[in-house]
């Protein structure tokens, strides 16, 4: 049967629902014929260049400012957007509205960003726990996205993370805190990546150069 009858062009497949799309002239190359930068730009066609995942202590902000001035390109944390948006600090949020509303606020920012943000994003670290942002950020990748695990030890995570009252899950005893919260989630982290990388030894000039395939310049 064919595919189509005279005078009805076969309609063409739905765009995809949860990330920006390229527009009908863009040419994307693929990652094997030009390395890194082609993955990137394949990346920046369906929504963000990278999307940055971890555990408070990993370097998020840090890396993801690296990266985006190696890139030449916006960053963005959905942590700010919800500050933003909502007029609270994240602290606050919690203390007055709670948990499950700030996770509300939560999953409402990644979706957005993911949807109409073309730079370096980066998550909050519990971000990943709702099971519709798991499955853009699962879709996202399979249609080309970078999903960028940056895994820390406790030892090195610990004096970046200190007692910092702006990170509600970890008031109290931090290192603890910290431990539970990571057993939780590493195996949510380690699925959804696309890769991993330690910034243990943090010097975000040098993870955004591994990240993006680039040579340091002096």
């Amino acid at each position: 049967m064919p595919d189509s009858t005279p005078g009805h062009p076969k309609p063409e497949p739905p765009k995809h629902p949860l990330v920006a799309q390229a527009p009908p002239s863009a040419k994307v190359t693929p990652a094997s014929a030009g390395g890194s930068e082609a993955k990137a730009a394949a990346a920046s066609a369906v929504g963000p260049r990278a999307v940055l995942i971890g555990p408070p202590g990993s370097g998020k902000s840090t890396v993801a400012k690296g990266l985006a001035r190696e890139w030449g390109v916006q960053r963005r944390d959905t942590d700010d957007d919800i500050v933003r948006t909502s007029g609270k600090s994240i602290s606050d949020i919690f203390l007055d509205d709670g948990e499950e509303a700030f996770r509300a606020l939560e999953v409402a920012a990644v979706a957005t960003a993911l949807a109409e943000h073309q730079g370096v994003l980066s998550l909050g670290g519990g971000a990943i726990l709702d099971e519709s942002t798991q499955e853009r950020l699962t879709e996202y990748a399979e249609a080309g996205g970078d999903v960028i695990f940056l895994d820390v030890s406790l030892s090195a995570a610990a004096p970046r993370v200190g007692l910092n009252n702006a990170r509600p899950l970890l008031v109290g005893n931090p290192r603890r805190q910290w431990s539970t919260l990571m057993a939780e989630r590493r195996p949510i982290y380690e699925r959804l990546a696309t890769r991993t990388v330690s910034t243990d030894h943090l010097n975000a000039k040098r993870i955004a150069h591994e990240i993006a395939g680039t040579e340091p310049t002096e």
